[in-house]
């Protein structure tokens, strides 16, 4: 399959709820992206909030509940399948889309924007202890 470049299963993102990577932008940044169920398949989402770009998947995970991402720090909750947000600090927004194709039950990053690094976040496997790049939560949900 040419120009693209294989990701996870779908099984595999259904499974263990999302499924975080890192590409590189069309700018050279590099960013996360996460993958989440849909009910058609799956989506992919820039990691960020877009209310303080707070990650959402902070390295064990995105919290999502009945079909939506919630922000770990105040609590918005984005549609995994439209991106989203009718509800908190991030209301009225959506989240920045990557394209990815499914063929065969396989997860393809399809989007020329980006170009794969690997699987895991940004801190994986550099070494570097300091933290966890999570949000100082001021909110009282838990999950």
């Amino acid at each position: 399959m040419t120009g693209r470049t294989e990701l996870a299963t779908v099984g595999t993102v259904h499974d263990e709820g999302s499924w975080l990577f890192t590409a590189t932008d069309a700018n050279g940044n590099d960013e996360e992206v996460i993958l989440v169920p849909c009910a058609d398949g799956v989506e992919a989402w820039v990691n960020r909030c877009t209310h303080e770009a707070q990650r959402l998947d902070r390295g064990f995970g995105a919290a999502i509940r009945d079909g939506q991402v919630i922000c770990p720090k105040h609590g918005s909750m984005f549609d995994a399948c439209s991106g989203y947000c009718d509800n908190g600090e991030a209301a009225d927004t959506t989240l920045v889309p990557v394209d990815v194709a499914v063929e065969g039950g396989t997860v393809y990053l399809a989007d020329r924007s980006y170009t794969f690094r690997r699987e895991g976040g940004l801190d994986a496997g550099d070494g570097d202890d300091e933290g966890d790049g999570g949000p100082s939560s001021t909110s009282h949900i838990g999950f």
